[in-house]
């Protein structure tokens, strides 16, 4: 739980949530705290690759040669008349259909990329929240931790696992008993991690990880990487 330390607003302190006395106190903190100077650039980096990993995409290249080319196979019959050019309705109308299509597509990608930001602004709030106040356990095998809220939400931190292969990723567990529950995806990576569990954390459970094929398994096939016993408090 927090218990008012300086070192528990690190992650509030790098998504700058912090104002007034609370953000003058831990500053004067900051200045001779290398811990949290390290805690705070490793939530910037993960605040940043989280934020900048939205792909908005320009509507594909291949669309305004599809309406182009549809545009020119409708040959239009002109007849003069007066100096006036008659297009055929149904060219226009092929032309206005192709276009309605490809802005159809290029609405649907727009709305993609703004729902993802919206998650990710989600989800870094849900990081600070239980990141503020939270229980703290260790992982065995690798450096790092668990923290879990009251709330039961939790966040696993991964230090310097190497990266996965393309073909691979690392996937976390929420074992209670018998029961395993698939809890999230990651890449690994040099630095440090920070993984939102899809699934709550109840006392006693363990959180592990493992290294899965790319897009995640629904039950582990490999060896624990580093796991994490979470006791009741």
């Amino acid at each position: 739980m927090n218990d008012g330390s300086p070192h528990e607003l690190s992650a509030a302190y790098a998504l700058d949530a912090l104002d007034g006395d609370e953000l003058e106190a831990y500053e004067t903190h900051l200045a001779g705290c290398e811990r949290c100077r390290e805690e705070v650039a490793s939530f910037r980096e993960t605040a940043s690759t989280l934020a900048y990993d939205v792909d908005l995409r320009a509507p594909p290249e291949t669309l305004e040669h599809r309406i182009l080319a549809a545009a020119r196979a409708e040959r239009p019959n002109v007849v003069p008349l007066r100096q006036r050019v008659a297009i055929p309705a149904a060219a226009l109308s092929a032309a206005a259909a192709v276009a309605a299509i490809a802005l159809g597509i290029w609405a649907v990608h727009l709305s993609n990329s703004l729902d993802r930001q919206k998650s990710i602004r989600k989800d870094q709030k849900a990081l600070i929240d239980i990141l503020s106040d939270c229980s703290k356990t260790p992982t065995s095998g690798s450096s790092g931790a668990v923290c879990v809220a009251p709330t039961e939400k939790a966040v696993l931190i991964a230090d310097s696992l190497p990266a996965a292969s393309p073909d691979k990723t690392y996937e976390a567990w929420v074992i209670v008993g018998n029961s395993v529950q698939p809890a999230g995806l990651f890449r690994g990576g040099a630095g440090r991690k920070y993984i939102l569990l899809t699934e709550p954390v109840r006392a006693p459970a363990k959180v592990a990880v493992t290294l899965e094929k790319r897009g995640g398994v629904p039950a582990p096939t490999s060896a624990i990487l580093l796991q994490a016993q979470v006791r009741p408090s």
